[in-house]
């Protein structure tokens, strides 16, 4: 048996607005706490305003690390990725989500931390440096992402090019990618739109992908956008049928 091995928080020493912000940020028994109570209420919400369905939850991830990805057409779409994660799970798993955004005001901070435990990626600075990291955390600490390869929400609710980053985080490491794809968002929260209206929303599961071998440059990063941009795209086909 490894012997017990004490290590301070990786966040010790930041002040609390800096450790809002940092990611290397760890939940403590506040944050706990509000993360249970906020994705219990929103699993009742999902299932009473919109209907809620999941198709292939076998295939959602069950242990660390993991990165889940979607197509990005809401702010919904983070609480539906999320909200059916297992408990035990929970104070490790991060949405990735835009600073500029929800982590400009500290109020924004405090939710963003606090309820959704998601971790900030400045778009206008996002470079190696803030990709080397989270990679550095989700492969030797153990956690898992919820993000959104496209960088943006879409303005017309179709499909646009993933960027590299998701291979800068991926290529030559053991951790799968789950592809995933979302249908109802758009219609029910799309952007420019401040409540959502009573639209079903359906969450489809793909199986897991990797890229132990792919190599981590820009030809493999590009390979790996391009492969799980095709996975993403390949779930959404049903729901095109269905509603045609």
């Amino acid at each position: 048996m490894k012997e017990f091995e004490y290590e301070p928080s990786a966040d010790m020493g930041l002040t609390p607005r800096e450790r809002l912000k940092s990611v290397h940020r760890e939940a403590g028994l506040v944050a706990t706490f509000m993360h249970r109570l906020w994705w219990a209420f929103v699993r009742v919400y999902l299932r009473v305003w919109h209907r809620a369905r999941v198709e292939g939850r076998e295939n959602l991830p069950t242990q660390l690390p993991f990165v889940l990805i979607a197509n990005h057409t809401s702010h919904l779409d983070t609480m539906l990725l999320a909200a059916y994660m297992p408990g035990r799970l929970r104070d490790k798993v991060f949405p990735i989500a835009a600073g500029d955004t929800f982590f400009a005001k500290t109020w924004t901070s405090i939710f963003a931390a606090l309820c959704l435990n998601a971790l900030p990626v400045w778009r206008k600075k996002v470079g190696s440096h803030a990709l080397s990291a989270l990679r550095e955390r989700l492969v030797d600490e153990c956690c898992g992402y919820i993000l959104f390869p496209e960088g943006t929400r879409t303005r017309d609710g179709k499909l646009t090019k993933f960027k590299p980053g998701l291979g800068m985080l991926l290529a030559g490491t053991d951790v799968p990618v789950i592809p995933c794809h979302l249908d109802g968002a758009f219609e029910a929260l799309p952007a420019g739109k401040r409540f959502p209206r009573p639209r079903r929303l359906v969450l489809r599961v793909g199986k897991p992908i990797q890229f132990a071998d792919i190599a981590n440059e820009r030809t493999g990063w590009n390979h790996v956008a391009e492969t799980t941009q095709s996975a993403v795209s390949e779930l959404g086909v049903p729901f095109t049928s269905a509603a045609t």
